[in-house]
């Protein structure tokens, strides 16, 4: 077959070079074109969260005004900072607090291009892949910009409750994204200094330590501008890593961060060699101590305010906690100081004549004097340990009881050195705990209501509960000035005469006869007078004034004069049968020095934001309970206690020397379960009572357990400081201020004493007791 010739395919020249290259280049260009589309448009959708895909982000008054917990701050009356109040321990500093080594540090650290970019470090991004390759430095591309964002607007927290966070792969992106978003915004709106100065406020340095300058105090105690290069590097390494890095639990991996932070700052200039070369050779020194709750001035008592601050910010959208207030009280820090070593001092020794007294024997007693039993088995069901286990081991009872009495290493609270690391079982710490006497003491001004100290136990970091306000006991003859200013209100002079012998009050309404008994236990038939029998405290004189008055009367002047406990208006109201507080008894005592006029005990002046603005200031309720003659005559009847003999509280004149007006009452409960005194000058009253954690654990005879014994002395230590610091201080010591008015009845009772004044004075009681004679070494 004759061959087909096919013609030839027409020549197609290849494209030369640089059209291939234009080629793939417009193709490369459009891909980025498109990516960078993409990117923006992911971006843009990231920031205004399209279709709530990627979670919410901060409004622009947020960013204008970005928040960080800060602690709020509570002050004494005389400007010392008593303590604070805080979920993260933060107290801002201004930029010109800070050292320049601790900037330098930072930067050379963390962002050393940071003067230069605007949020976003380009070109440390584009080196990530070099050095992920490499290996050789571990590295993020977090400037400190976007570190400030990430710490204000918690984005790996609150911000992440988009639909798309829980995408595998995509939360990260997302959660960087509004990192690069907000760290470019917050460029716009502040200066460098402003955000380093923000970095340095909001980090975590560990150890319960926001922010730099609450570090530079736990663990330099130290503030911020004072730091060493040293220790500013130490510092800057430990944000990194809190825990890692923490120079107490990890001191050598801490000195090599340090090390390695001096390292970049001589490498980026910031120091030169011989700086380097000298603060690297030091060794870590630490002056470490965490701030917290159970430190600082009157913790009692910041506890109790708290309750009320608590209650205030919840009505005004406040946060105590986290919002920077600042909280003034009326608190005098050197007052306070003054309680504080009192209460120690005097219950170091109280405790020691406890442990004596019932050496060898248990102390929880009924009212027959006998052991109380299975009372620690009952006691420890009341416990938060107990209720645990038992929901940890329901229908258990081997398991519990095995875990209450395996013994484990605790500190416990001890008089000698604070406190001890023992083995003790749960068993062995509630025993221990029941063996030791409590105190409460509160000194306030009556004049204005302002507490001006509180001391509401032995120890807060181990006993919490609080003898002040929270605790509520028998006062016993405290209560007795309620039936004398009722008595001298129906026209009663202290110089009214009647004769010690037995009361009875009849059986009525299931109550059997009753007949109280003077302290001796006897009745010695002479004749006193009212000013007398109150100075004694003695109960035959007081029963029949109770009974010619009646327990309602008694009651209503108590609720008149600020007692807002339930009182039962019973024969043996006069004697303090019902319960109440240190806190109710000063303030119902303060009446009677400040002229008749209640005033409510006050415990804060003002409230102040972060800024110092004014959010809330106070005043104390006041009302008119008595009479301005009837107020005077009661301080005039209750110095009896300290000028006349037999006096319950005569040591104060005698054993500490006081040669200034003081009008007092003791009082005493049943088998000695409290001790209570109440002591009065001009412009201070102070309240204090003494006793067990359980009215059945107390001393056994009134030797030791009565109120001008185990109370009393509180008082005098006290106020012995008070008048050694009295120019600085400026407590009244004067007359207690007379009436307007003159009198209008006898108040000099001389001429109606006869022989009554040949009475056993107290000062011979207590030589007469088993102890040793009260003097300056014991009070």
């Amino acid at each position: 077959m004759p061959t087909v010739s096919r013609p030839k395919p027409a020549f197609r020249p290849k494209p030369n070079r640089p059209e291939r290259f234009a080629a793939l280049t417009r193709t490369l260009w459009l891909l980025f074109g498109a990516g960078v589309v993409g990117v923006l448009l992911f971006i843009f959708a990231v920031s205004i969260n399209f279709l709530n895909l990627f979670g919410r982000m901060p409004n622009l008054r947020t960013l204008e005004n970005p928040k960080s917990e800060l602690a709020s701050e509570i002050y004494s009356a005389d400007g010392a900072l008593m303590g604070k109040y805080f979920r993260e321990n933060r107290t801002p500093v201004d930029y010109e607090e800070l050292p320049l080594s601790l900037i330098d540090g930072l930067i050379a650290t963390e962002d050393v291009r940071f003067v230069d970019h605007s949020g976003i470090d380009l070109k440390g991004m584009a080196a990530i892949p070099y050095y992920m390759v490499s290996g050789r430095v571990r590295r993020g591309s977090s400037t400190l910009t976007q570190q400030v964002a990430k710490m204000l607007f918690r984005t790996r927290e609150d911000l992440n409750d988009g639909r798309l966070n829980d995408v595998p792969g995509l939360r990260m992106l997302i959660t960087k994204t509004k990192e690069w978003i907000l760290a470019v915004r917050l460029e716009r709106n502040y200066t460098k200094r402003e955000i380093l100065r923000m970095y340095l406020n909001t980090a975590e340095f560990g150890s319960n330590a926001f922010g730099i300058h609450t570090a530079a105090k736990t663990f330099f105690n130290k503030r911020p501008k004072d730091l060493e290069l040293e220790e500013s590097a130490l510092l800057v390494g430990v944000v990194n890593g809190p825990s890692w890095f923490n120079p107490v639990r990890n001191p050598e991996r801490s000195k090599r961060r340090r090390d390695w932070v001096l390292s970049q700052m001589r490498k980026y200039g910031y120091i030169d060699e011989a700086a380097y070369t000298t603060a690297a050779a030091r060794p870590i020194k630490l002056d470490y101590k965490v701030e917290n709750q159970n430190e600082g001035i009157a913790p009692y008592f910041r506890t109790e305010v708290s309750k009320v601050l608590r209650e205030w910010a919840r009505e005004t959208e406040h946060d105590l906690y986290a919002d920077g207030l600042k909280i003034y009280t009326t608190i005098d820090s050197r007052l306070q100081k003054y309680a504080e070593t009192a209460v120690a001092d005097h219950m170091k020794l109280q405790q020691k004549w406890f442990d004596a007294h019932w050496k060898g024997q248990q102390p929880w007693r009924d009212e027959n004097g006998k052991l109380i039993p299975n009372f620690l088995s009952t006691s420890i069901k009341r416990t938060e340990r107990y209720r645990s286990l038992q929901a940890r081991f329901p229908d258990q009872p081997d398991s519990v009881k095995y875990y209450l009495n395996k013994k484990y290493k605790m500190k416990v609270f001890t008089w000698q050195g604070g406190e001890k690391e023992v083995n003790m079982s749960p068993m062995d710490s509630l025993a221990y705990y029941k063996r030791l006497l409590h105190a409460g003491f509160m000194a306030m001004n009556p004049l204005n209501g302002q507490i001006k100290a509180w001391v509401g136990g032995i120890n807060y970091k181990y006993i919490k509960y609080d003898h002040v306000k929270q605790g509520k006991r028998q006062p016993g003859s405290t209560f007795k000035p309620f039936v004398y200013v009722a008595a001298i209100d129906q026209g009663y002079s202290p110089c009214y005469q009647r004769p010690d012998v037995a009361v009875t009050f009849p059986a009525e309404a299931g109550r059997p006869a009753y007949t109280p008994r003077n302290f001796e236990g006897s009745f010695s038939g002479r004749t006193f007078t009212l000013r007398q029998a109150l100075a004694r405290s003695m109960n035959s004189i007081t029963a029949w004034l109770v009974q010619k008055l009646g327990p309602e009367t008694v009651v209503a002047y108590a609720k008149r004069m600020g007692i807002t406990s339930p009182i039962e208006a019973v024969p043996a109201v006069g004697f303090g049968s019902s319960d109440v507080s240190i806190y109710e008894l000063a303030g119902a005592y303060s009446t009677f020095v400040n002229k008749g006029v209640w005033t409510s005990p006050m415990m804060v002046t003002r409230i102040e934001d972060k800024n110092g603005n004014v959010l809330r200031e106070f005043v104390p309720q006041t009302k008119e309970a008595l009479s301005e003659e009837t107020a005077y005559l009661m301080t005039h009847m209750m110095r009896g206690a300290v000028e006349e003999k037999g006096g319950t509280s005569i040591i104060l004149r005698g054993g500490f020397k006081f040669n200034f007006p003081i009008a007092a009452k003791t009082g005493t409960t049943n088998n000695y379960s409290d001790a209570w005194f109440m002591g009065m000058t001009p412009d201070l009253v102070c309240g204090t009572w003494v006793g067990g954690e359980d009215r059945s654990i107390h001393f056994r005879t009134g030797a030791y357990g009565q109120g001008s014994r185990s109370a009393l002395p509180i008082y005098g230590i006290f106020m012995r400081q008070v008048i050694k610091n009295n120019k600085e201080i400026g407590i009244s010591t004067g007359e207690f201020p007379k009436p307007a008015q003159p009198l209008s009845i006898e108040i000099d009772c001389s001429r109606y004493y006869g022989g009554t004044r040949d009475t056993i004075p107290y000062e011979q009681k207590l030589n007469q007791v088993d102890m040793q004679d009260l003097d300056d070494e014991d009070i």
